[in-house]
Parts: structure tokens; sequence; C-alpha cells
């Protein structure tokens, strides 16, 4: 009889966990670290990031089609993992551990060579794990029910990842951190993959070689509708979380100290709201249950212009964590079912690739908000802290409601602009989804 955690959600989670902890450490603090920290001139740090944001956009879909091809008996995803969990936790700790005594150009160096690295092995595990949910879980039912625990999961890692590290570095230093969250990474994945055991797929067909992998991809109107909308509410993720401490200082007007109050209103409250939302999906089609958390988002972000003071600012924080949670967890079931039918298309389970493509395409949501706060910021002239302009609260109370309501409508308006229609039942669903009802 099976191992009665052998693909279970509550397993499988702990992958989400053990790649965030370390990942959200990574995107708020490396940049900071070697700026702030070791002196590397703004302009060098800005050429390596972007190098590194380029890097990140081509390897994404290669990785995807790889994926896609291999096939070993321990399955598909399952191999990549494991054979990037010590290559991680290396790439992690030597970002966080220059050398001492190097030139600019040296730190430089060390920079662009180490980001490169972690990048390559990130996209590995982000790959793999990611085409492995809709790989695993088939239906709509069970994949809400993962997709809100992964969510839950998340969330704990983000405050981790957030509010622990800049305690964490002070006390021990930017290496011995990484070195500990490297190691809970290790552990949680390592417990993950030994608990997943992939689907044996029985079909013969051949894999798609690159072009005409990509070219099936491209062509799939569903798959670019979906994530397009996805991407503009994806925006609406990184700005309000970003707009925040601006929020509390000129819209607020509470302390720096109160900011986390804030930030644990929003990310708090997601936990239990994620499986408010499981619940919402086992009541209504997966599609109109995504297209509702859009709607919903748009509106939770509306309380948000009339915060005044700390308690105005928390309950209007709850309200946005509300439509959060709908965005977080409801993607995966369409997702999902644009993968099954693609499968039924071709024959195939392409995750790998339909991963890949689709992390491309929401990546895009980074420049939507930088050109967002810089529009937002010349109409208000402000500039910076010391030089807020003549009216910052205008600034930030646009740029945390007004400029995500309309990016959210914007996203609600391009899922309705095709019908997703989908087959009844795909090949093997019912049968998996009997193997693992006793999960629910």
């Amino acid at each position: 009889m099976k191992h009665k955690w052998m693909n279970s959600p509550y397993t499988f989670a702990l992958g989400m966990f053990a790649m965030m902890v370390p990942s959200q450490a990574f995107s708020s603090f490396y940049f900071y670290f070697y700026v702030e920290k070791l002196g590397l001139g703004i302009g060098l740090a800005t050429l390596a990031r972007t190098i590194f944001l380029i890097w990140d956009a081509v390897n994404n879909p290669l990785f995807g089609y790889w994926s896609d091809r291999t096939n070993t008996r321990y399955g598909r995803r399952r191999p990549w993992v494991f054979g990037s969990i010590p290559l991680f936790m290396l790439a992690f700790v030597l970002v966080f551990s220059p050398p001492g005594g190097l030139s600019e150009n040296g730190l430089f160096t060390w920079f662009l060579v180490t980001l490169i690295f972690y990048e390559a092995v990130a996209t590995v595990l982000w790959v793999n794990y990611g085409a492995l949910l809709p790989e695993l879980f088939r239906g709509d039912r069970i994949r809400a029910k993962a997709s809100a625990i992964q969510q839950g999961y998340q969330v704990v890692a983000l405050l981790i990842g957030t509010a622990l590290t800049p305690i964490l570095f002070a006390a021990v230093n930017f290496s011995n951190m990484a070195i500990v969250y490297a190691c809970v990474f290790g552990v949680f994945m390592f417990l993950c993959m030994m608990n997943v055991q992939e689907k044996k797929e029985t079909t013969k067909t051949e894999p798609l070689k690159l072009i005409p992998a990509f070219r099936e991809t491209i062509r799939n109107r569903k798959f670019w509708v979906f994530n397009i909308s996805n991407s503009f509410a994806q925006t609406v993720n990184g700005l309000v979380s970003s707009m925040i401490p601006f929020y509390a200082k000129y819209v607020l007007h509470i302390s720096e100290a109160q900011v986390s109050i804030m930030l644990a209103a929003v990310f708090v409250s997601v936990i239990p709201l994620v499986f408010v939302w499981y619940w919402i999906i086992r009541k209504m089609d997966g599609v109109k249950a995504w297209r509702l958390s859009l709607i919903l988002y748009a509106l939770s972000v509306i309380p948000l212009w009339f915060g005044y003071d700390l308690v105005s600012g928390v309950a209007a924080g709850i309200v946005v964590g509300f439509g959060l949670a709908g965005f977080l967890v409801t993607p995966a079931i369409v997702g999902g079912k644009i993968i099954d039918e693609d499968a039924e298309k071709t024959g195939l389970r392409r995750e790998g690739i339909y991963t890949a493509v689709s992390g491309f395409i929401t990546r895009s949501s980074g420049l939507i908000s930088a050109l967002a706060f810089f529009i937002v910021g010349m109409i208000f002239g402000y500039k910076g802290g010391d030089d807020p302009g003549s009216d910052p609260e205008a600034t930030f109370r646009y740029l945390i409601s007004v400029v995500p309501l309309c990016l959210l409508a914007i996203s609600v308006i391009i899922s309705f602009t095709i019908k997703f229609t989908f087959t009844g039942q795909l090949r093997g669903e019912a049968d998996y989804d009997q193997k693992i009802n006793h999960q629910l």
C-alpha cells in the first residue's frame, strides 16, 4: 500500500516553503547587500542585474523544454530537482559570500557570475517543481486544494524571508544567514521530493522538437490570454507590497516600526483566506472562480484609498488579503486545464514548457510596476525621500489604490476576451482522481 504522504498536497507544498524562504531573502536583500554593504557602484550593480534578467528570460523556456523531453525510471521532474538541490544551496551561499579584499571590478565579476549561476539553478527548480502540480493533481478539486496549501506555506515563507532576514544577518552576518537558509531549503525540499511519485505516462508519441514545441505553445490562445491577464494582476501583487512602506509614511502617517503590522495584516490574513477560496472553488467552475477572484481583487484595493491611520490601514490590508488569496489560488486551476487540453491534443504532457513560458510572461509585471511608479511620480513631482514633491500623500494613494484598480480592470477585461471552454473529462483524469480522493 502506498505511503499515505506520497503525492499528498501537504508534503508537496513543502517544496514551495523550501524555495520561497531563500528566494524571498535573495530578492529582498541581494541588491542591498552589494550596493549598501559592500559598496558596489550602482551603475555596475544595475548592469549585472540587467544581464541577470536577460539570462532569466532566455533560460526559462529552454529548461522547460528540456524537462519535458526527460524520461527516466525516476520520472521527468524529480531527477532535475534532486540534482539541483545541492547546486542551489551552493549558489545561494556564494551570492552572499564574496571573498574579502576584492576590487570593485572583482566584486562586480563575483556578483555577476554568482547571479547567473544562482538564476540558472533556481530556474531548473522552479520550472520542474511548478510542472509537477498540474501533472500530479488532475482535476479542479484536488488542484484547488494543492494550490491553497501551497499558498499558505508560501505566505509563511514570505514572512520568514522578509521579517526574519534582517534580524538574522544582523546577528550572524550575510554569509551565515545564507548557510542557515540553504540548509532549511535542503531539508524541506528533500522531504518534499521523497514524497513525490510521478505518474507514468503511457503515450508513445515522439516528443516535439524545440521549434514545434514553441510554435504549439505560442498558438494556444487560451494560454496567452490567461497569462497576459495574470501578468497585470501579478503587477498589483508587487506594486501593493512595495508601496506599503511609502503608504504608511505619507498616507497613514505611522512610524516605520508599525509598517510590519501593515505587512502582517495583508500576508497573515491570506493564510486562512486561501482556504475560504478553496471552499469557493469547490462550489463553482474553475474559470468562473478565477475571473471572480480578479474582480474581487480589483474591488479589494479600493478601501486602501480611504486609509488615514494604522487601524484603517490594517482593515484595508485585510480586505486586500482576501482579493490576493483568490488570485494566488485560482490560476492553478485554469492553468492545469490548459495543460490538460494540450495533452489531449498533442498526446504529450508538456507542463515544463508551459510553466516556463508562463513564468517568462508574468515576469513582465516588474516592468509594468516600474513604469507605473515612474509615471505617477512624474505627475505628482515625487523624486525621492529628499524631494517628495508637493503632494506625496496623493502620489501613494494613487499608486496603492487607483493604479492597482486600473491594472486589475485591464486584467478582468482581458480574461473575458476569449471563451475558456474545455473538453469534459481528459484522458486519465477520473482514474487518477480516484486514487487521491482519500486526501480530500
